[in-house]
């Protein structure tokens, strides 16, 4: 199969042929027909995750079709459809047990903890637990644009945040999470106010549903703007981007007994941001984090899609092939273009 390789971390990938892989007994194999492009996956090339040993494949956002299926595998035939929780389950620890495969005591994670999907065929292990059957109406490319970004986004604003109609919602960062996140909270009935410091990336945010947007370049306290316009802060409050800067401003701009849901991932010299936890204490804040979504949730979010709530192909900025997908992990950290990069020919 064809695939990007990367031997070396932070050193340009390569397109290299390596043999295709063989479904474990518990997996499949799926042959990958989209897979998005995402910042996660720029951590990863960097050196930023532990769990990645060289030389390595990433991707983590795909979709496809099943190509191969091992012996004990009941639920999944060759020929499905199918999508992947980029954090699976293990189905044996105690939170596999209890529902909570996101945060598997030994989870599989397809582009960190295996070679993933900027490949023709990804490996996926545990696949009667961990695999989603994708709807016919619902395209590669924009199944793929959910592996990741939007699944963490609706847990984040749904599960998480518990964020219910006539709620204010800011979202702190407008790439492809936060756009997601502000998408789904419009869906449930939440007004959003959207911080960037892209004009371009707000006024996208405008489109989904923002009530208003900030850019954070423009205003001496962004903190302080989002309380005024929520008339006293808001109930709910992502950092979509993972940034000291952000996360404090997530946390500031709350109402009394509001929840932050940090997204965006903190990690290298940024994995230990300032907290202004004397306002956590006085107002009774909710500190939670986010990390993807079961395979078992799917189903709820899959129903706002199929029923017109969710629209996430609006997301889709570019789609590419896999020798562009090289330059478009390389420059995830500069934040160009709008919307989700997708991968859509191998």
């Amino acid at each position: 199969m064809k695939a990007v390789v990367y031997e070396t971390f932070s050193a340009p990938p390569r397109v290299q042929q390596l043999p295709d892989p063989a479904p474990e007994t518990h997996g499949v194999v799926v042959k990958v027909m989209a897979t998005g492009v995402c910042r996660s996956d720029w951590h990863g090339w960097v050196g930023h995750d532990p769990d990645i040993q060289l030389p390595h494949v990433p991707g983590h956002e795909l979709a496809g079709i099943v190509e191969a299926v091992g012996k004990d595998v009941s639920k999944w035939k060759i020929g499905d459809r199918v999508t992947v929780p980029f954090v699976g389950g293990c189905g044996t620890c105690p939170e596999c047990h209890s529902g909570n495969q996101q945060v598997c005591d030994r989870q599989f994670q397809p582009g960190f903890t295996h070679w993933g999907s900027f490949a023709q065929y990804v490996g996926i292990h545990q696949a009667d637990i961990n695999l989603v059957a994708l709807p016919e109406t619902l395209d590669f490319a924009t199944a793929a644009s959910l592996g990741c970004r939007f699944v963490t986004s609706f847990r984040a604003v749904v599960d998480q945040g518990k964020t219910s109609a006539g709620q204010w919602v800011a979202v702190h960062g407008c790439g492809g999470v936060g756009l997601s996140a502000i998408m789904i909270a419009n869906a449930v009935g939440a007004h959003v106010i959207a911080v960037d410091i892209s004009d371009e990336k707000l006024e996208l945010a405008r489109t989904l549903g923002a009530v208003a947007t900030l850019n954070a370049t423009r205003v001496a306290n962004v903190a302080e703007a989002v309380i005024e316009i929520s008339r006293g802060g808001v109930h709910v409050s992502l950092d979509a981007l993972g940034h000291p800067t952000t996360c404090f401003n997530s946390i500031s701009n709350l109402r009394k007994r509001g929840k932050h849901v940090q997204v965006g991932l903190m990690l290298a010299e940024n994995s230990t941001p300032a907290i202004p936890m004397s306002k956590v204490i006085a107002h009774e804040l909710e500190i939670l984090g986010s990390h993807g979504m079961q395979a078992h949730r799917y189903d709820a979010m899959l129903a706002m899609l199929q029923s017109g709530k969710l629209a996430p192909e609006k997301l889709i900025g570019n789609t590419i092939n896999l020798e562009q997908s090289i330059d478009a992990l390389m420059n995830m950290d500069k934040f160009e273009g709008t919307g989700v990069t997708v991968i859509t020919e191998f």
